[in-house]
C-alpha cells in the first residue's frame, strides 16, 4: 500500500538475515537490517527513520549486501571508481562515506561490478565502452574520471562481460544487445569522449 502519490520505485528478493545496502547522493552508503523493515501489509517506513540520511540528501539505490562482491560507483560528474562491497558495510546509522564530491556533484551510480567492461552514457548522450581494468579499486575516495565531457556530466554507467554484447531496456520494456563486433566503435579508454549510441538506445539515457 502506498500513501498519498507514493508509488514503488525499486524492488528485489533478499531474505530477513540480510543487510541491505543504501546509496545516497551525498555519497554515503547505509547498512539496513532487513530484519529491521517492517512487514509488506502496511505502508513501510522512511528511510531516515533507519539511516542518518543528511537533509538534502535522496536515495540513489538500495539492493542485497553480497559479501566478496564488487561494485562501481560513480558520481555525476564523471569521477568513479570500483569498490569492494565488505569495505561499504556500516555497523552504525551514519553510514559509511565512500565517493567523496565536490558540489554540485553528486553520487549518481552504484552498480555490480561483475564483467570486464564499463559502459557509460553522459547527459550529452555519448557513449564510451573501456575495459574494467582501467578503473582503480579504492574503499573510498573520489575516484577518477570515466568519461570527458564539455559540459553536463553522467547519465548511467554499468559493468558488462564485452563477450556477451551490451544490453539495455527500451522504453517499452524490450531489451535490446548489441554484440561486442558491433561495438568496436564505441570501445576505447577512459577519459575519451565517446560517441551518439547505437540506433534503440532509450531517449531516458539509462541502460534500464
Amino acid at each position: 500500500q502506498f500513501k498519498g502519490d507514493d508509488g514503488l520505485w525499486t524492488s528485489f528478493f533478499t531474505e530477513t538475515t540480510a543487510k541491505i545496502l543504501v546509496m545516497a547522493t551525498n555519497g554515503k552508503v547505509f547498512t539496513i537490517e532487513a530484519a529491521k523493515l517492517p512487514g509488506g501489509r502496511g505502508f513501510g517506513d522512511p528511510i531516515r527513520l533507519l539511516a542518518d540520511l543528511d537533509e538534502g540528501s535522496d536515495v540513489v539505490a538500495a539492493f542485497p549486501y553480497r559479501p566478496s562482491s564488487k561494485l562501481l560507483i560513480v558520481g555525476s560528474d564523471g569521477r568513479g571508481f570500483v569498490a569492494a562491497a565488505n569495505e561499504l558495510v556500516a555497523t552504525t546509522r551514519k553510514g559509511k562515506q565512500a565517493l567523496s564530491l565536490d558540489p554540485p556533484a553528486r553520487a549518481a551510480v552504484i552498480a555490480d561490478a561483475a564483467g570486464d567492461h564499463v559502459a557509460v552514457v553522459g547527459e550529452n548522450r555519448k557513449l564510451l565502452v573501456f575495459p574494467l581494468s582501467e578503473l582503480p579499486e579504492m574503499a573510498r575516495g573520489k575516484g577518477v574520471r570515466l568519461q570527458r565531457y564539455k559540459e553536463g556530466g553522467v547519465a548511467d554507467a554499468k559493468v558488462f562481460a564485452l563477450g556477451d554484447g551490451l544490453t539495455w531496456k527500451d522504453s517499452s520494456g524490450r531489451t535490446w544487445t548489441v554484440s561486442a563486433a558491433d561495438l568496436k566503435d564505441w570501445v576505447g579508454h577512459r577519459t575519451e569522449a565517446g560517441r551518439l549510441p547505437p540506433k534503440g538506445f532509450p531517449k531516458s539515457n539509462r541502460f534500464g
